[in-house]
């Protein structure tokens, strides 16, 4: 299997929001038979939560059960258990914790997990011996069953399972090789979702650039008003240093944001957002209102730690990706894959970070959350309005005005040098 296969569990349109509605008897049919992941929450942990995968007649399956120290499955008609020796661990007693179970009967692999639906989050994995029985009872199941008296509040239904790892970095069709597609090391531009695409066309482009024609200087400009006090980078970073803790000031929990465009109702905020990263700042660990995003390094690097899910309790969710990106690598978000991160200049870089942020919602979505909601220092989930420190244009013309004074100044006092050094 190629890095093709994950495209479905990207394309969020390819899933079934689960509302105690929809569920007839506790019950929901399958969008494909034999295959798909179930998102769930566990509302009371001291109960376990268990569930099926049923045939047509309900007369065989497999029954899952989440309980506080693993995963349980078992083949309902002979009882037989299948058993991941290496699975240690099942609910978390963590605020903002979810789970999932992926059922996949062309691989004939069964995984279940926490948080984001991916690998990485997995606790649990049992891999039948392939065979044409196997896989035939696979495919009959068709219905998802759950227990009334479990504590599972049931969220979304996705239609493909849980299969390789997911790339973080994009290639578009000209960058991308037979090697990046067998290994799976990057994710084809094609496998985002429609609204992905439309916004990883928006910002790749060759032209779309921070140093260009008009402004050959403008990283450098950026970089002497951060570190020149009275300018207005450094004196706004200075005004920042309570954004996200108002009774704690951290100068480094800072960034700047400076919007193009304006809001037209289908991103939470301005959709195109120049970010602002000095040497040493970060931001909060945050999640992006379920939007789609793509992230484009302009100038520098960045680090960025992925996590399962958002929880004040920090301490126990541990990030389960560490990347640094480098001037022109592109990563995306979608609404249920890579939404929940943390960005750092790290201390060792020698530039501020200029990245390009745009998000969109996808077109289903009708219900706009428009806040990042964040952890601050205390461990509480706290709500951010995204917003605009300054509208691209005019950031652009105070950078070159504070930039020609600056050249001035620099002429100025060359001159004055010159001369003392002729007396």
């Amino acid at each position: 299997m190629s890095s093709l296969s994950i495209s479905e569990t990207i394309k969020s349109p390819k899933a079934f929001l689960i509302k105690k509605d929809n569920l007839i008897n506790s019950e929901v049919k399958l969008i494909v038979k034999g295959q798909g992941v179930f998102i769930f929450e566990n509302l009371d942990n001291t109960i376990p939560c268990i569930f099926k995968f049923l045939n047509k007649d309900e007369t065989d399956g497999l029954k899952i059960e989440f309980t506080l120290n693993n995963v349980n499955v078992n083949i309902l008609s002979t009882l037989e258990p299948l058993i991941d020796e290496k699975n240690k661990k099942g609910l978390l007693n963590v605020k903002g914790a979810y789970y999932w179970f992926s059922l996949d009967a062309q691989n004939q692999t069964l995984y279940a997990g926490i948080g984001e639906t991916r690998i990485k989050t997995s606790i649990y994995k049992y891999q039948y011996a392939y065979s044409k029985i196997n896989k035939t009872f696979l495919e009959s199941l068709e219905i998802l069953q759950i227990e009334k008296e479990s504590s599972i509040n049931p969220i979304k239904l996705l239609r493909d399972p849980v299969t390789l790892k997911i790339p973080v970095l994009i290639k578009n069709i000209d960058e991308l090789t037979m090697n990046d597609i067998a290994n799976g090391d990057f994710l084809p531009k094609s496998n985002l979702s429609t609204v992905g695409q439309k916004l990883y066309d928006s910002v790749s482009g060759k032209k779309f650039i921070l140093d260009d024609v008009d402004f050959p200087d403008f990283s450098k400009a950026i970089e002497h008003s951060i570190a020149t006090k009275g300018k207005w980078c450094y004196e706004k970073l200075q005004d920042k240093s309570t954004e996200f803790n108002k009774d704690n000031p951290t100068i480094k929990e800072t960034y700047l944001r400076i919007t193009m465009g304006q809001n037209n109702g289908e991103s939470p905020g301005i959709p195109y957002v120049l970010e602002i990263w000095p040497v040493g700042h970060y931001s909060p660990i945050h999640n992006h209102a379920g939007s789609n995003a793509i992230i484009r390094v302009l100038h520098g690097s960045i680090n960025v730690k992925l996590f399962p899910f958002l929880s004040g309790e920090i301490e126990k969710v541990i990030s389960f990706v560490s990347r640094d990106f480098n001037k022109d690598d592109i990563t995306w978000i979608s609404p249920t894959i890579n939404q929940t991160h943390q960005l750092l200049n790290l201390e060792t870089s020698k530039d501020t970070c200029i990245t390009i942020q745009c998000y969109m919602y996808d077109e289903e979505n009708n219900g706009h959350y428009d806040y990042f909601d964040y952890i601050d220092d205390n461990g509480k989930i706290q709500q951010y309005e995204p917003d605009s420190d300054m509208d691209f244009v005019a950031f652009k013309a105070l950078m070159k005005e504070e930039w020609k004074e600056y050249q001035r100044k620099n002429i100025c006092k060359r001159i004055l040098f010159g001369c003392f050094r002729k007396n």
